[in-house]
């Protein structure tokens, strides 16, 4: 698999909610990046436990809206919900040796427009 097929087949298998099978789409010892909350995850089990203990409403579903790669890196925008919680990752994988190495992850949150642009905007939902 080239790096691409490789990031398409994690969010697929993440899509299973069984996140042991979903590690095994990372390198032993990769590194999940979460910038916003100054936390990194490194390798497998710590990967599927994060994962597997998140409280959730219900099954997670993945809803991959972009996919960009280039080389070993790929980059996915994915709409996540598990019924009630609504949310957006958008992840730098790099893929080495057909396994994710390495995956920095923004989960940002939508917020109200300011009033002050209202004239040149335009709402999108």
């Amino acid at each position: 698999m080239n790096a691409k097929e490789t990031v398409i087949n994690y969010w697929k298998t993440m899509a299973k909610n069984d996140f042991c099978e979903a590690s095994k789409c990372l390198a032993e010892n990769a590194e999940v990046i979460w910038p916003q909350s100054n936390e990194k995850i490194v390798g497998r089990e710590n990967f599927a436990a994060v994962n597997t203990q998140y409280p959730a409403n219900g099954p997670w579903q993945f809803d991959v809206v972009s996919i960009v790669a280039e080389g070993d890196t790929v980059v996915t925008e994915v709409d996540i919900t598990d019924g009630e919680v609504k949310a957006k990752a958008v992840t730098f994988h790099t893929v080495v040796d057909g396994l994710i190495a390495k995956q920095v992850e923004y989960w940002p949150d939508e917020y109200p427009a300011p009033e002050w642009r209202k004239h040149w905007v335009c709402a999108i939902h």
